[in-house]
């Protein structure tokens, strides 16, 4: 083997964007998520979860919802008020409808993906019916006061129930009422403080699933208005919260990295009786689990350290193999540095500008394994800052150091670097 240096880059800032939202595919392989950038990437299942595509963020455009409907499209929801539907062809977002309500805080499909309802900051909730080419305003349900921060449907389309602060209620489709109306903070002890529903789910069976900033998990009976059970799996808040598509399995997030699972289960062997169970404490993240989802076969969750980790369901695997093992994805699955190798250059990509870099050079000699002192730094020659909200998708500099390229979701860029005496000069070509 040759002899050969290695340069430990240890300038390159980068900092990933944390998770914010996911959504599974309700009759596919497919995985969608979205990060705290407006960065949208779909990860196949069927490839072991190899992320599949990149939409790049926009400055403009914040994600705090994404859900599937009408098959394959897939929609996205932000505080910029819009419903933007994606297009995973040539990955941009294709169109965009106002919301009409305000910032859009939370957004769900129905059972069949032929309507979408979204809760907005004026305390509306809103449908809209998905059309061939884009989506059309349907009608308004009961608004009340209090941002709507979470929605579920009633798998049979009957029902919304809308999560706000200190209290969620549940609307009929058909008369756009509220029929029912929960408090949720009806400890005396915590009554002080204001308690926000993060995530909610309304089953088949009329039972509501609400997830809270107590740290609780709670089982209401929405009809009679009642609390049937109460789990606090942790001292800070829940966060996020799915269900399996049998409904006997919950996944939940918390504000302290920790991801808890509750199963339905027998409360003696082979009794009909059963009640909701936490069997499963997880720690794979250091900061908020934003985001959670549930497939057939494992558990996902996200969090604000930017880590996307897949957990696969043990008693479904049938066989020891890939998918039987934890997956953590960490890092950018895109080239962010680029090399310029005669020129001994590093190009560093993020979200809005670009930084050019010398390596720095060493005229001593080591043995194998030695650090060997630098007669000369590394050199930060230029940042090349992109123009507009739209970040930037992909970049290179030539192997001369001489030619800077980058392109986002509608434009191409190319510079001209020139070097002399006095410094560095950039040219737009």
């Amino acid at each position: 083997m040759g002899e050969f240096e290695v340069h430990r880059v240890r300038f390159f800032g980068l900092v990933p964007a944390g998770v914010r939202c996911l959504a599974c595919h309700p009759r596919g392989a497919r995985l969608a998520l979205a990060r705290t950038d407006g960065t949208v990437e779909v990860y196949n299942f069927a490839a072991n979860y190899f992320q599949e595509k990149v939409i790049p963020g926009h400055e403009a455009r914040s994600v705090e919802s994404l859900c599937w409907a009408a098959g394959d499209r897939l929609f996205g929801a932000g505080l910029g008020g819009d419903i933007t539907e994606y297009d995973l062809s040539r990955l941009s977002a294709a169109r965009g409808v106002d919301g009409g309500g305000g910032p859009v805080w939370s957004m769900a499909a129905n059972g069949t993906g032929t309507q979408l309802a979204i809760g907005c900051e004026d305390g509306s909730v809103k449908i809209f019916q998905v059309v061939p080419g884009g989506i059309q305003f349907e009608r308004n349900l009961d608004r009340r006061k209090g941002r709507v921060l979470c929605l579920s449907w009633h798998p049979s389309g009957t029902h919304i129930v809308a999560g706000s602060i200190d209290f969620f209620r549940v609307i009929d489709i058909t008369s756009g009422q509220t029929v029912q109306r929960i408090m949720v903070n009806h400890q005396v002890e915590k009554a002080k403080r204001e308690c926000v529903v993060w995530a909610i789910a309304l089953l088949s069976s009329g039972t509501v699933v609400s997830a809270d900033s107590f740290g609780r998990v709670q089982f209401w009976d929405w009809e009679q208005g009642t609390l049937a059970e109460s789990h606090t799996v942790s001292t800070s808040a829940v966060l996020s919260l799915a269900v399996s598509e049998k409904e006997d399995s919950i996944i939940v997030g918390t504000s302290t990295g920790a991801t808890y699972q509750l199963q339905l289960l027998p409360v003696k062997l082979g009794g009909l009786e059963k009640r909701w169970v936490r069997t499963k404490p997880f720690q794979f993240h250091s900061h908020d689990v934003r985001a959670v989802a549930h497939s057939p076969s494992a558990l996902i969750s996200g969090g604000l350290d930017a880590q996307l980790v897949i957990r696969p369901l043990m008693e479904k695997v049938q066989k020891k193999g890939y998918d039987a093992v934890l997956r953590k994805f960490t890092f950018p699955h895109r080239r962010l540095v680029s090399c310029a190798r005669k020129a001994r250059l590093l190009l560093f990509q993020f979200s809005q500008h670009l930084e050019l870099w010398r390596l720095g050079s060493t005229e001593e000699t080591g043995k194998d394994g030695e650090v060997l002192p630098l007669c000369r730094m590394p050199e930060h020659l230029l940042q090349l800052k992109s123009k507009g909200p739209e970040h930037i998708y992909c970049s290179c500099v030539s192997p001369c150091g001489t030619w800077v390229g980058y392109s986002t979701a509608s434009r191409f860029q190319l510079y001209r670097v020139r070097y002399d005496g006095d410094g560095i000069s950039l040219r737009k070509v």
